[in-house]
Parts: structure tokens; C-alpha cells; sequence
């Protein structure tokens, strides 16, 4: 068996900090911080002497509002497992592989977490610290996904001209979401959270999507306005606490999986935006859907410019992540992915490719 656990690798422990008593570290007053534990199973019914898989893991820290507590993993009959880091990125995986197509092609991964509500005080003036701009840079550069310039800039452009040209990064954020929230819509057809392709999106002709399209767009659209935004990629893990039965999962969450955005405005550093889950709480709170004027629906869009709720566990904020021994990129890195002597699995499929992901609550 191929085992390790998540102190013991002290490359990864010396990139991504110390965890050695991160209990301890969560102060007692802090009773709103809630524990849990994220175990995903993979077990791979197509055996080749090739087969490779990659599962994400939780970001080592995400400061504020979720610290990982440990991450084990156990690969029985695999040539190879570890916990790997893509290097300048906070990307953390499980990379596994066989040799022998006989042996046991099974992974399961268990993740424990402790995740807060988060709330940002916007009428208040920001004490934060500043970033420098070269930390900052990145998150206004383009992606494979997120191009900047032609129908984003020039859509960039018309939202920031019909907001009357807000000159601070909340005010241009804030007119992004607003125009988000009046244009997009959810599209319950789309498999997976969507592709996250911006262009796409924008030239499509009806402005929808789910997650990784609608808070892929709202990323663009602030580094397209010259606000450094970035996706934050993860699951759900808990059913909603503030009322809201289309925002949480618990239990098998294998089809739970949820990209949130975030924007930096000095004083304030990251604020975090959820414009995709206030047009699925319009589709999917009630049967038949709600109008973007209901109570429900305007309660989600006050709560989503600034907070998230947590019940959800970030992976990672990273594009075009290179995944070890794969030789390609994929635009985002936010559930398992595998791959076969006949080609790569259907990372959108859980019950063809095999795996399970189960949450939790442990406090």
C-alpha cells in the first residue's frame, strides 16, 4: 500500500506553511468555524499498465476563512502516489499512477478542513494591508479561457461607460455584478459547472451558464476593467445555513462542485463575489423558478457582493494547471481527472469514471 500523510512531506509542508497544530490555532471564541471532512474515492473499473489520476485537494490555506487541517491518502497496487504542489501556483493534487493492469486501481483521498462564513464591512474604510502590484499582477493577466481584449474589453468598456466610469476597483466591481446579475442567467442543461469559456459566453447570445462560465465571465470582465479578480474553484460541503436550498450540499457531493470569484480593491484585499449562485438561486430555489425582483433573489444578490457562505471547501484559484506526467493543461483544475491506455476518463461523468466524493461535519 502507498501511504502518506500530509505533515510528512516536508517539500510540500515548506511551500504551503506549517500545519503541525492548526486546531489549536483556530481560537476558541472563533464557534462559527466549522470542521469537515472531504473523502473522495476513486476506483477505476478500466485497468491499463498506463493509468494515471489526478485528484485535487485543498488549498494549503486560504487566510480568513479556511485552514486544512490534514490530508491523507491511501493507493493500494499503485507504482506511484504522492502529494504534489504545481510550482508559483496553489494547486494541490493526489497524482497516481500504475504499471500493472492487474493490480488494484483504487485512490481514496481524505481531506479535513475548517471553513468560515465570510463578510466584508464595504461601508467601512479598508485597514488591509496592500498587495504589491508584481503578487498582483496575475490575477489581470488572460487566460486560455479569459481573454482580455475584443467583445471582453469592448464589453468591459460598455458596463464600466453605462456605470459612469466608477474610478475605484468596489465601484467597477460592483457595476460588473450588477450587469451580471440583470444579463445572466443559469442554464440547468449545461453539464458539469460549464466550460468557462468567456468568449464563448459573451458571443452565444443569451448571456448563460453555470459557475465556471458566469464567475469566469465576471473574472474577465474586472481584469478586462483593470480590477485583479481570480476564480476560486472548489465543492459545496454542507447544506446552506442562511436559507437557501439550491447554495449547499452535504452528504455525496460527487456533482457539487462550485467556482466562486474574488476581486482585490486596496484596504479591503480580496472580496469575494458570487454572481453565478444568485441566478441559481433564481432558477432553483423554488419550482418554476423565481423573478430577479423576488426577496429570495435580491437577499442572495445583497449577501453574494462581499460574502460566501461557508459551506464550501476552495481547491484552488489557478488557470491552464499542468497536471504531472500528462503533458497538457487543463483551463481549471476542480475535479479528479484520470486518464487510460485508451485516452483520457470524462471527468463530468462520476459514475463512468468511478469516483465518489462524500462530505462530513465534524464540528
Amino acid at each position: 500500500m502507498q501511504r502518506r500523510h500530509f505533515l510528512q512531506l516536508s517539500s510540500i509542508a515548506a511551500s504551503a506553511g506549517s500545519f503541525g497544530s492548526v486546531f489549536a490555532a483556530i481560537p476558541a471564541a472563533a464557534a462559527n468555524w466549522r470542521q469537515f471532512e472531504v473523502t473522495t474515492l476513486v476506483d477505476l473499473s478500466e485497468k491499463t499498465a498506463q493509468s494515471k489520476v489526478w485528484i485535487p485537494v485543498p488549498a494549503a490555506e486560504l487566510p480568513g476563512y479556511q485552514r486544512t487541517l490534514d490530508v491523507s491518502f491511501s493507493a493500494p497496487g499503485a507504482t506511484k502516489a504522492e502529494l504534489f504542489a504545481v510550482p508559483g501556483t496553489d494547486v494541490r493534487m493526489i497524482a497516481v499512477q500504475w504499471a500493472d493492469a492487474s493490480s488494484a486501481h483504487t485512490v481514496e483521498v481524505k481531506s479535513r478542513i475548517a471553513v468560515l462564513d465570510r463578510a466584508t464591512d464595504l461601508g467601512a474604510a479598508g485597514t488591509a494591508r496592500k498587495l504589491p502590484a508584481a503578487q498582483l499582477r496575475p490575477y489581470l493577466q488572460p487566460t486560455s479561457l479569459a481573454p482580455l481584449d475584443g467583445i471582453v474589453k469592448e464589453t468591459a468598456d460598455r458596463i464600466q461607460a453605462e456605470a459612469g466610469k466608477p474610478q475605484d476597483a468596489i465601484g467597477k466591481a460592483r457595476a460588473i455584478y450588477d450587469w451580471m446579475v440583470a444579463n445572466c442567467t443559469r442554464d440547468g442543461s449545461v453539464a458539469g459547472c460549464g466550460t468557462g469559456d468567456v468568449r464563448y459566453t459573451l458571443t452565444s447570445g443569451n448571456l448563460s451558464g453555470k459557475c465556471a462560465d458566469l464567475n469566469g465571465l465576471f473574472t474577465a470582465l474586472s481584469r478586462a476593467s483593470g480590477v485583479p479578480a481570480r476564480d476560486v474553484y472548489g465543492v459545496r460541503v454542507d447544506d446552506s445555513v442562511h436559507g437557501f436550498k439550491s447554495l449547499g450540499k452535504s452528504g455525496d457531493i460527487s456533482k457539487a462542485q462550485h467556482c466562486r470569484a474574488e476581486f482585490y480593491a486596496d484596504g479591503y484585499g480580496w472580496i469575494p463575489v458570487d454572481p453565478a449562485d444568485v441566478a441559481k438561486v433564481a432558477l432553483e430555489e423554488q419550482p418554476g423558478g423565481l423573478h430577479k425582483d423576488a426577496p429570495k433573489v435580491r437577499a442572495a444578490r445583497a449577501m453574494l457582493f462581499g460574502g460566501w457562505e461557508g459551506n464550501w471547501m476552495a481547491y484552488n484559484t489557478a488557470a491552464d494547471v499542468r497536471l504531472p506526467g500528462a503533458g497538457k493543461t487543463v483551463g481549471f483544475f476542480m475535479y479528479p481527472q484520470g486518464e487510460t491506455a485508451q485516452g483520457r476518463l470524462d471527468s463530468l461523468d462520476p459514475a463512468h469514471f468511478a469516483y465518489r466524493i462524500t462530505s462530513a461535519k465534524l464540528a
